[in-house]
């Protein structure tokens, strides 16, 4: 795990060869790494980046996860609800649905954004960058989307919603009878894929592989 070098005569060299710290700005020269290795800031020790193994591989098999539990996550029941005996089910768009017809149209868009929309298209840029990089087409657009991909991390706000999705539960619990519906463990399950994707899909190698700098980025 080696730590980059921070070395008085960084002015001299190329900015390929150098790296900042997103934390504390300190300029350094950018180290090589192996595999399994990664590199840290030796003022603040954030992590700058790390070489994994079998980035792209494993990184696919994280997004086709994270796109099959989507449709389920969004569209399965996520509780039932049976009060005075009626009974009903919510789902993350029946959800954006109610807001609609309750005359809130700009708070149900935003929870669609949110909760569906810019989620999904995450998922569509991190499928074609990886397949740009695998099959070494189309590298360029790659580059594209990968750009709005990191513009759009912000903005899909699963853990927001899963946290309202708890709260109501817990309220609820006590005024009527719930079940826990399929939807809610693949909403769970979509928001545990996606935190891991963060972590597996390298952005330091993903970039180099989309410039043509790193040819191994898939070992």
């Amino acid at each position: 795990m080696p730590d980059p070098v921070d070395t008085p005569g960084l002015s001299e060299l190329p900015l390929d060869d150098l790296v900042a710290c997103h934390e504390c700005d300190l300029l350094m020269s950018k180290p090589v790494l192996a595999h399994g290795e990664k590199a840290l800031c030796p003022r603040c020790g954030y992590e700058l980046y790390a070489h994994r193994y079998n980035v792209v591989q494993r990184s696919l098999a994280l997004v086709i996860a994270a796109l099959l539990l989507y449709v389920p996550a969004n569209f399965l029941p996520i509780m039932q609800l049976n009060l005075l005996g009626q009974s009903s089910q919510d789902t993350v768009w029946s959800g954006v649905v109610g807001l609609f017809n309750s005359d809130m149209q700009s708070v149900s868009v935003i929870v669609f954004l949110c909760s569906m929309g810019i989620p999904l298209l995450k998922l569509l840029c991190q499928l074609v960058v990886l397949l740009s990089i695998r099959f070494d087409i189309g590298r360029s657009y790659g580059l594209l989307l990968y750009r709005i991909y990191h513009h759009l991390r912000d903005w899909g706000m699963l853990e927001v919603y899963l946290m309202g999705v708890l709260v109501a539960i817990v309220k609820l619990a006590d005024m009527a009878a719930m079940t826990v519906g399929l939807g809610l463990a693949c909403f769970i399950g979509l928001l545990l894929v996606q935190v891991l994707l963060e972590v597996v899909m390298s952005p330091h190698q993903i970039w180099q592989a989309l410039s043509g700098e790193d040819v191994h980025a898939g070992d």
